[in-house]
């Protein structure tokens, strides 16, 4: 058992050590605010699974939040109502495949599982001014930016990837990236409208 325990510890520290990070401040061009624009890495080899317990979106003082939420594929995602009117929560989008979960009172919530890759805009057809995002992508090699544009992706396995960014108003090139096996990878991407 003794050597069992010795032969993995250095292949368990060898994958730990085998993974960099993507790091950096994302510029949305013409806006105040560089929250909330989703950075994302394709080309991850592997199988991802997705999280065991469901996310979540809440309804409060007619705001969806979070504004966006990134997903890995095949998220649950549970749309909470907490405010004391009645809310809707509907897609037009195909990565929706167009759900429409219907009007539920306060204190209840909805469920609906992401299958397609894409962004899904989130509405409510009872206060027309309510919208919100749900990102929906491969791998879970992703971060949402904070009030500055800050992001990080830690624990990327080392190689060379695509880094895209989706934002709602803007529009990024892509770029290539190279993952070392050890340290981290700057990258600021740029978008404008």
């Amino acid at each position: 058992m003794k050597v069992i325990t010795l032969f993995l510890l250095p292949v368990m520290a060898g994958q730990i050590a085998l993974a960099g990070a993507v790091k950096g401040k994302v510029q949305c061009k013409g806006l105040r605010d560089h929250r909330d624009a989703v950075v994302y890495l394709e080309n991850v080899p592997g199988q991802f699974a997705p999280p065991k317990e469901p996310a979540a979106i809440d309804q409060v003082k007619m705001v969806f939040i979070p504004h966006v939420l990134p997903v890995v594929l095949g998220t649950t995602v549970k749309f909470l109502n907490s405010d004391p009117v009645l809310h809707n929560v509907f897609t037009p989008s195909r990565a929706g495949n167009k759900f429409n979960l219907g009007t539920w009172p306060k204190g209840e919530a909805k469920s609906y599982t992401f299958d397609k890759v894409g962004d899904v805009r989130l509405l409510c057809n009872v206060h027309p001014e309510m919208e919100a995002f749900v990102v929906v992508l491969a791998n879970p090699y992703f971060a949402k930016t904070g009030p500055d544009g800050s992001y990080s992706i830690p624990n990327v396995p080392a190689g060379k990837y695509t880094l895209k960014v989706w934002h709602e108003k803007l529009k990024f090139p892509a770029q290539e990236v190279a993952v070392p096996a050890a340290g981290d990878v700057v990258a600021n991407p740029a978008g404008a409208p």
